[in-house]
């Protein structure tokens, strides 16, 4: 009889998912929910100016404009953080965690929005530090020695829990998106079907993004959405606005 020292498999406790996966679940959908209390419903990322500027005027260019912000933009950049501070996270790698850490932070094109990014990624650890008990999670915050942005964030409380990098990186563009797409709907104005819709045409492009960031390194970090990053830039100077970036 073959006989093996492994640890025991999680119990499953139904459906299929076991412990473990039940757990991480659980947690990815608390902390990116839209009512994980991060401040994001007070930014748009250069939304509105986009949309006072004419750029953005109905449910098609939304959706234009994100899949361009999401693909070749600040969502893959930020896929791409969160995933290398993941796995450097993950092997306890003090020195590179630092490193990312600092070009994440270098990386954000306007006032505004590294204001936006970095008070999410404060408030994102701060509060998931305090719900949920996590050892090593504050050696991780303090290897980064500086300003922590939102998807680094993500990334080292992911990795502090033991989260798998993919399903992590999915909720988290899904959270952005899903912003964004809120943003949207109330400065154009759209109905909240034409909001699904939108974030339901987005769903291959959260996936291909998601993917592209699995398998990239900081070599392939780049944007080309360069109205959205003047759209950031402009909204600083807004005369009237609603939302903070």
């Amino acid at each position: 009889m073959l006989m093996t020292t492994s640890e025991p498999a999680p119990p499953d406790v139904g459906g299929g998912m076991n412990a473990d996966e039940a757990a991480a679940l659980y947690r990815l959908m608390t902390w990116l929910s839209p009512s994980f209390p991060v401040g994001a419903f007070s930014y748009s990322s250069g939304i509105e100016w986009a949309v006072e500027a004419g750029d953005i005027s109905d449910a098609a260019s939304l959706r234009g404009w994100l899949a361009a912000m999401l693909g070749e933009g600040s969502g893959f950049c930020d896929a791409v953080f969160l995933a290398q501070a993941h796995r450097v996270g993950s092997i306890g790698d003090d020195v590179a965690l630092r490193e990312i850490a600092e070009l994440a932070a270098a990386f954000v094109p306007s006032r505004e929005r590294q204001l936006e990014t970095t008070t999410q990624g404060r408030a994102f650890i701060e509060i998931a530090r305090s719900a949920w008990t996590c050892d090593g999670l504050d050696e991780l915050v303090a290897a980064c020695d500086g300003p922590i942005v939102y998807p680094i964030a993500v990334g080292l409380v992911s990795a502090a829990h033991g989260l798998p990098v993919a399903p992590a990186l999915h909720a988290f563009l899904h959270a952005v998106v899903s912003n964004w797409i809120s943003a949207g709907a109330r400065l154009v104005p759209l109905g909240q079907t034409d909001s699904q819709r939108i974030l339901a045409a987005l769903e291959t492009d959260v996936a291909t993004t998601a993917k592209r960031a699995l398998a990239a390194s900081l070599d392939d970090l780049g944007s080309v959405t360069f109205r959205a990053d003047l759209a950031s830039l402009r909204h600083e100077t807004q005369y009237t606005r609603l939302f903070r970036s």
